[in-house]
Parts: structure tokens; C-alpha cells; sequence
């Protein structure tokens, strides 16, 4: 028993799970917003747009970071978001991670300026007067009144904390604004009931009012950054080297499972490899068994292991090769085994 769950915690590591996903394509991994953990914050956000009689649904997708693109009403949001262990790597890589709050704090914002794109808010008259120049050159660097009550207090912003974000582009002020006058509960009349900024709020709740009754005038349009076309790996998108996880990935197998199915574009005459080792599992323990210690249950853990990687990698096999698959994953799992009884981890990496 103590033998098996020494295996288990080797297969099931975390540092394994992080080197199979650092060493994974962003826009191979199998992500998506429905039923992730973003996707309830998500819910929340449509049902305030409700709540306040905003008809409007900005359509949401995962890339490498908030934000919309100019002028295209949909939100995108970072694709770490949409897996557990993903955000556990965006935490370790930067020191931090978006709470809950946090992230209704940004898709308010970001909703901001999708309901300001689909109606084509900033061409109103007033909506300059109010905000400024649309078309204002925006700029990362800018010098922040901390103390101006002309903008509301939502997001921070780097050094500058949260106090001056909306005084960045007349865009983000309204963006800003929107959050405010959107967040319930936020008592955004008695809160600014002293501050020039409390005009922007009226304004937005008078807009907004009048949007209730009009279709929105753009829908779509070009997305920047979509997961699906983001071609680097993870450790990519991190500015790091593999080697430095590689060591301590001691259950790592995706290199063998690679060499025994090279990679293949003939779908019409193969199959998924994940479902070869379903199918033959019982004649892999029986041939596993003959040449090793292992008892039925270690071997089916590591097969597993096997299936899992083979379908998360795509793997595919050739049905006239199946005898030749059948001793290449007895030689593996075999060897796993016997250098796992010897070193205490399955370090296949020379073999």
C-alpha cells in the first residue's frame, strides 16, 4: 500500500502536471469558458446588465490577457482563468492571482467598453463633453491626479493604486464610470455626492436609460489573441526554460508516448490512441504483469496515466501497428516499474 501511494503522488504530482502543461501549445490546451471557473462571475455579470434593463450581451472569449479589442464589443479574458491549474502557474509565475472581487471589478470595467463599442457611444455629443476626445492618443505612461475628484475610484492601476485609472483615456474613464454606476449596492449617488465626477454617473445612468430601447448598432469583430491561435507553449508565454522544471517532473512521459505514436495529419487511417490502450488494457496487464512485480492495480494506475497524456497530446495510432504498440507500452510501463522499485521515481528519460 505504501508502495502505491508513493507511485500515485509520483504520477499525480504537481510538479509533473506543471511540466506536461508548461511543455503544452496554449492553443492545444482544451479550454473553454462554459462550466469553467470564471464562467459563475461571468453569470453574475449578465445578470447585473439585467438588473439595470441593459438588453446587451457583450460575447465573452479566452486570450492571453483583459481586455477588449478597440472597438469590437466583446471581453476577453485571460485563458489562465478557465483551469484551476493554470491560474496556480500564473500565481507562481507572477506573485499573483485575480480573486473573486478582483474579477468582477474587471468585467465590469471591461463591460464598459463593450456596451460603449456596441452602441457607438463615444460619437454622442455629450459623451465628449463629458469624457473627452475619443480619439485621444492613448498612452501606457501618464501622470495621475491622486487626489482628483473629477474620476471615480474602481480599478488600480500599477504604483498608482486604485485612485487614477479612469484618468488614463476618456475610454477608460467611461469604462470606469459604467463599473461604478453598474456594481450593486455601490451607492454611487451618496458616495460622489460631493464630487465633479458625480455628473459622469448621471450621464451613464441617463444613457444607459436611453439604451434600454435600442438594438445595439455593432456586434462583432475582430478578436485579438484568441486562445485558439496563440502558438506558443505555456512556458513560452512565461519567458521560461523548460529544463529548469524538467528534473523534478518525475512522472513525465509525454516524450515516450510521442516516440511509441509520432505525431501523424492521416486521420482516415488512424485511430485515437487513448482508446487503443482502452480497448487492449486487458491484454497490456496481462503481458505488463508477466514481465514485472506489479500488482493489476499499479499497473492500471499507470496506464491511466498513460490514456490520460495520450488524449491530452492528440496521439494517434495505426490499427496494423497494434502488435508492435502492444510490446512498445509493455517495455515502458515495465521499465517505469522496475526503475520506480529501484530509484523511487520513474526516471525514463535515457531508456
Amino acid at each position: 500500500m505504501a508502495a502505491a501511494a508513493r507511485m500515485r503522488s509520483v504520477i499525480n504530482a504537481w510538479e509533473t502536471v506543471r511540466f506536461e502543461l508548461m511543455n503544452t501549445r496554449i492553443r492545444d490546451l482544451p479550454l473553454r469558458i462554459e462550466r469553467s471557473p470564471v464562467a459563475p462571475s461571468i453569470a453574475r455579470l449578465k445578470n447585473e446588465f439585467a438588473a439595470k434593463g441593459i438588453t446587451f450581451e457583450p460575447r465573452f472569449y479566452l486570450t492571453d490577457s483583459w481586455g477588449c479589442p478597440n472597438e469590437v464589443p466583446v471581453i476577453g479574458i485571460p485563458f489562465y482563468l478557465a483551469d484551476k491549474r493554470l491560474a496556480r502557474i500564473e500565481e507562481e509565475q507572477t506573485g499573483e492571482i485575480e480573486d473573486d472581487d478582483t474579477i468582477m471589478m474587471l468585467l465590469r470595467h471591461e463591460g464598459g467598453h463593450a456596451v460603449n463599442y456596441a452602441y457607438r457611444l463615444w460619437l454622442d455629443r455629450e459623451w465628449a463633453q463629458v469624457f473627452g476626445s475619443f480619439t485621444k492618443p492613448y498612452r501606457d505612461a501618464f501622470s495621475p491626479d491622486p487626489f482628483s475628484r473629477q474620476f471615480v475610484r474602481h480599478l488600480a492601476h500599477g504604483q498608482y493604486h486604485r485612485t487614477t485609472y479612469a484618468q488614463k483615456h476618456p475610454d477608460e474613464d467611461f469604462a470606469e464610470t459604467f463599473a461604478i454606476w453598474l456594481t450593486p449596492g455601490s451607492r454611487w449617488r451618496s458616495r460622489y455626492s460631493r464630487w465633479p465626477a458625480l455628473r459622469k454617473l448621471e450621464y451613464v445612468a441617463r444613457l444607459m436609460r436611453r439604451c434600454r430601447i435600442r438594438q445595439p448598432l455593432v456586434t462583432g469583430g475582430e478578436l485579438l489573441e484568441p486562445v485558439e491561435e496563440i502558438p506558443g507553449t505555456l512556458a513560452d508565454h512565461y519567458g521560461q526554460r523548460l529544463e529548469r522544471y524538467r528534473a523534478a517532473a518525475q512522472g513525465y512521459v509525454d516524450d515516450k508516448l510521442r516516440e511509441i505514436f509520432p505525431t501523424t495529419r492521416s486521420f482516415s487511417t488512424t485511430l485515437p490512441a487513448h482508446l487503443f490502450l482502452t480497448r487492449r488494457r486487458r491484454a497490456l496487464t496481462s503481458r505488463i504483469a508477466r514481465w514485472s512485480n506489479m500488482s493489476p492495480e499499479d499497473i492500471a494506475m499507470i496506464l491511466a496515466k498513460l490514456y490520460d497524456r495520450s488524449k491530452a497530446l492528440g496521439l494517434r495510432m495505426y490499427p496494423r501497428r497494434e502488435d508492435a504498440y502492444l510490446l512498445d507500452i509493455t517495455a515502458l510501463v515495465t521499465t517505469m516499474a522496475t526503475r520506480f522499485g529501484l530509484l523511487g521515481r520513474f526516471d525514463i528519460s535515457d531508456f
